[in-house]
């Protein structure tokens, strides 16, 4: 990309020297003298960036700024002055302008703050081409980030996904895109004009989990009074099925998977007679399966059915170079779904987001940018609207520190520690598991597999 940028200063021998350096530098350089020309020339030469004096001889800059902003709303402005004047400043950048430069304007400022341009507006360019595919529900290679690392992964991804039936095993944290990437492969295969159906392992009751799966007829159980269920192995045919959280699954109901795997068979709850399907299944997982197979929770011969292919999803912390595109997609869909017209996130707010540690991933980014967006006024994002990101960061560290592990002179076997740790979590939620899970960062299945292990045995009111 060659950038286009047009100069608007009144001063010919500023404007021929700038037009001088910056064509040297590999731009495509327009000059203007006249300030009363500027959306004249603006709309003809139509530039990617614009270099705009503040004090021009018969117009003042900061209405030329507003009035090119109202039209020309994309285009990065870059304010330059021979004055030192910080309240200026301030309303130039509030005006809409992108940046600020003092003169006599320094060259590797200057190269730096159009490098700064220039990745916006390619980040802004590769973000429409993302909102188009969104609208017309397709999802690309691009979706999912530029680095080279998610690169590698979405090309291999495309690759599998060109066999109908390979079973795939998608791992990563929670928030990491595991369902995208699995819908990604539906849309890549051949099987891309049939159901592609999802449920949550996790979320399933124990006792309808089977149920959810492979249906049930009238009378199966109490409460199925209904007609016959098709499960969402059956609602699935000829498509593709997304276990998601599998490790979640009971080992009864493991065996039963193992089954369908096999012989694309299986018989409703209560039914007698034979379900055949085609369906190609693929698995996601935010667990180490190969931990759980050693410890009895996961059955190995499943796990190796699965793990026919298996994609490690990185988490966003190890691909910090994709937050400002997925950052900037989520503005995108906000400022849309909130009708807002924000234009951008400046260089201080992009250095916050890159920065953050993202715990929950690429969704816990949307979730930040959604409350910015619903709450923001301005046409721009600042390090001020993500400054509560800095606030959580710096309360964790605080939190952490508290924490002080002491361990005894002659030793402590890892049993008891975890033991103490896990009744002192039990006592702090008067014995609500589901809350002392989250205090430990485990899954609930995890925790009781934990205190089946230590021999912890809890009723409310504990200690």
């Amino acid at each position: 990309m060659i950038p286009k940028i047009l100069i608007i200063d009144d001063d010919d021998l500023v404007a021929a020297s700038l037009k001088k350096v910056l064509t040297k530098l590999n731009n495509n350089v327009e000059t203007c003298l006249q300030a009363g020309e500027a959306e004249h020339i603006v709309a003809e030469f139509q530039p990617d960036i614009i270099l705009l004096d503040i004090y021009l001889t018969t117009h003042n800059g900061i209405d030329v700024l507003k009035s090119l902003k109202k039209k020309y709303a994309s285009i990065p402005v870059i304010m330059i002055t021979g004055y030192a004047d910080v309240k200026m400043a301030v309303t130039a950048i509030k005006s809409g302008a992108f940046d600020f430069l003092l003169k006599p304007i320094d060259l590797e400022q200057l190269r730096f703050v159009l490098d700064k341009a220039v990745e916006n507006l390619k980040l802004k360019s590769e973000v429409s081409k993302l909102q188009t595919l969104l609208v017309d529900n397709e999802l690309t290679k691009e979706y999912f980030g530029k680095s080279s690392k998610i690169q590698r992964i979405v090309s291999s991804v495309e690759k599998l996904a060109g066999s109908a039936d390979t079973t795939m095993l998608l791992e990563g944290e929670s928030g990491t895109g595991k369902e995208v990437f699995a819908r990604f492969i539906h849309q890549h295969s051949p099987r891309a004009g049939a159901p592609f159906i999802t449920i949550n392992c996790a979320t399933i009751p124990k006792d309808l989990a089977e149920s959810e799966l492979f249906g049930h007829e009238k009378g199966a159980f109490t409460g199925a009074s209904t007609k016959t269920k098709l499960g969402k192995f059956e609602l699935a045919d000829g498509g593709t099925i997304l276990l998601d959280e599998i490790g979640e699954l009971s080992l009864d109901l493991q065996v039963k998977l193992l089954r369908v795997l096999q012989e694309r068979k299986f018989y409703r709850l209560g039914g007698e007679k034979e379900v055949s399907v085609n369906v190609r299944v693929l698995a996601a997982t935010n667990r180490n399966l190969e931990e759980e197979v050693s410890r009895g929770t996961f059955r190995e011969d499943l796990y190796y059915r699965l793990n026919v292919a298996r994609i490690v999803i990185p988490p966003l912390r190890e691909r910090k170079e994709d937050v400002a595109f997925i950052a900037y997609s989520f503005l995108n869909e906000f400022s849309q779904k909130f009708g807002k017209n924000i234009q951008g996130i400046d260089a201080a707010g992009l250095e916050i987001l890159k920065t953050y540690n993202w715990k929950g991933n690429i969704r816990e980014l949307r979730n930040v940018m959604e409350r910015v967006l619903l709450l923001a006024e301005e046409e721009e994002l600042t390090d001020a609207h993500f400054s509560f990101l800095m606030e959580s960061k710096d309360a964790i560290e605080t939190e952490e520190e508290k924490f002080i592990l002491q361990v005894p002179p002659k030793g402590v076997k890892i049993d008891v520690v975890l033991k103490a740790l896990i009744l002192k979590t039990l006592k702090i939620t008067n014995g609500n598991q589901v809350k002392a899970a989250k205090v430990l960062g485990l899954s609930r299945s995890k925790l009781r597999y934990r205190m089946e292990q230590l021999g912890i045995e809890v009723t409310k009111n504990i200690g």
